[in-house]
């Protein structure tokens, strides 16, 4: 692992960011901090369910991939699909109502993003994409950003490369002209597969996913960002 953050850190150095213009920002683990009412969320629906709780950190690596592998994911493999959803549906509903109950912005999400004011911007998430624009305009993120893709935005859910080569055509951007910024392994698959950097976060909720598919380049607050795309220093 250390191996691999040195030579994301000597790419920074020699300037291999440099011509990166647009970025692509994961919502959950990496912009927002949406664990509790996630948990929550998925309780209520395996208590509706008739199914007992799971504790927080068993739901928080279960996150990531959408709303239905989450629900499916929490039910259990004996779960059927009319099961799965029903649990769905119930989530969906429940999350809804109860989205911003106590999600908020990473420290330095909001400062970061200010200070790449200029730069395109964009979220590709496998979020609903209403749930995801409505939690971003509910904590004033949302004029960073020119576009919001979710997981139902497209035919494919990340780490498939669709949405990624989505953002590239709106901004006419080559893929190494691209960054995809996010806290787990599925967001770094996700850019080797569009052919773009990437890059990770150490608050999110699936860093130890970066031990297998580490990321070009890795920080521990989004406010660092800035200074590493522009830093073309040998």
């Amino acid at each position: 692992m250390t191996a691999r953050h040195t030579s994301g850190d000597a790419r920074v150095r020699n300037g291999k960011f440099a011509g990166v213009r647009v970025l692509m920002f994961d919502l959950d683990g990496t912009l927002i901090d949406s664990r509790l009412d996630l948990v929550l969320s998925v309780n209520a629906t395996l208590r509706h369910m008739g199914r007992p709780d799971l504790p927080h950190e068993t739901i928080y690596k279960l996150v990531g991939s959408g709303a239905a592998i989450l629900v499916q994911r929490a039910l259990g493999q004996g779960a059927t699909e009319e099961e799965s959803k029903r649990g769905l549906e119930f989530f969906l509903s429940y999350y809804r109502e109860h989205m911003l109950d106590n999600t908020v912005a990473y420290p330095g999400v909001r400062e970061g993003l200010e200070m790449l004011t200029g730069r395109p911007l964009a979220v590709l998430t496998n979020k609903p994409v209403r749930f995801s624009r409505a939690i971003l305009e509910g904590l004033g993120l949302a004029g960073y950003f020119r576009v919001v893709y979710g997981g139902n935005s497209f035919a494919t859910k990340k780490p498939d490369p669709e949405g990624a080569r989505a953002v590239l055509q709106d901004f006419q951007a080559s893929p190494k002209e691209a960054m995809l910024v996010g806290d787990s392994e599925v967001d770094v698959r996700t850019a080797r597969n569009a052919g773009t950097w990437s890059c990770g976060v150490r608050y999110g909720l699936g860093p130890e996913g970066f031990r297998a598919n580490p990321p070009d380049l890795l920080l521990d607050s989004l406010t660092e960002l800035p200074a590493r795309l522009e830093d073309t220093s040998g």
